[in-house]
């Protein structure tokens, strides 16, 4: 049975139970699944009850059969941070329970960045992964500038960040950041069938593993978000940011000045 994450009139984040796993799922499909306040508030409740439930061991985040997200919604912006999940209620949470994520079309930018915060990723032969916030005067802020370094190799990661190009699910398998391909409309079917395989083990300590394993990959984030911050927050105050909006908004090529 499908419920939505919020009241009825703000159904932007569904969830459903497939038994001891929960799916959590981005329905703003008109939009591309960019993601809004709503969506974050959405996505914080969903992985607040994917956490404190001992009836369920594992989640999926997905944004359904077309996409997963185009990221960031570029009127509205994802909204402020929530208490335990901070930015779109995920990407500063501190989780026990392992999330799998499955790609359908096309996650860019935040998109990408949840994608980064999940244990593992479940993606269709055609889906696509992007981030391509320089194509708009900015870099990504959702942690991804620096997190992409840790799931694909060192020049990979930098072609994604300068030239905004999208990496496709095929290579992204065979590099690592996908653990299993699909067929189009079946990333889902696969992340279920991956997370029955995660619930089958003890799931304490199945949590006890990847905690270790989390901490171990990135022990303090501390210092680096305030790089990341400040950075970001400089970009935001360049004519080139102003340009790079304006040129999307009126579906043109952006002219940069470099200030």
């Amino acid at each position: 049975m499908t419920a939505p994450a919020r009241d009825a009139d703000d159904d932007l984040v569904m969830t459903a139970r497939h038994g001891r796993t929960l799916v959590i799922r981005i329905n703003r499909e008109a939009k591309r699944n960019a993601l809004n306040p709503v969506i974050a508030a959405g996505i914080d409740q969903a992985m607040n009850a994917l956490e404190d439930d001992p009836e369920l061991w594992c989640g999926v985040l997905t944004g359904g059969p077309r996409m997963f997200s185009a990221g960031a919604d570029l009127k509205t912006g994802a909204g402020e941070p929530t208490e335990r999940g901070g930015l779109v209620g995920l990407i500063h949470r501190q989780r026990t329970k392992p999330l799998i994520a499955a790609v359908e079309g096309f996650a860019l930018g935040g998109g990408v960045e949840l994608v980064l915060c999940c244990d593992l990723v479940v993606a269709a032969r055609d889906a696509r992964f992007g981030l391509p916030e320089v194509k708009r005067g900015l870099m990504p802020d959702f942690g991804g500038a620096f997190r992409i370094t840790r799931v694909l190799p060192r020049n990979v990661a930098f072609e994604l960040l300068a030239t905004g190009d999208d990496l496709s699910a095929e290579r992204a398998e065979r590099l690592g950041l996908v653990n299993i391909l699909t067929e189009p409309g079946r990333a889902l079917e696969g992340a279920l069938a991956l997370a029955e395989r995660v619930n089958a083990n003890a799931p304490l300590a199945v949590r006890a593993a990847l905690g270790i394993a989390r901490r171990e990959i990135a022990p303090d984030e501390t210092e680096i978000w305030a790089v990341s911050d400040a950075t970001h927050d400089g970009l935001t105050k360049t004519a080139d940011f102003r340009e790079g909006i304006d040129a999307f908004f009126e579906r043109r090529p952006p002219t940069w000045q470099a200030h």
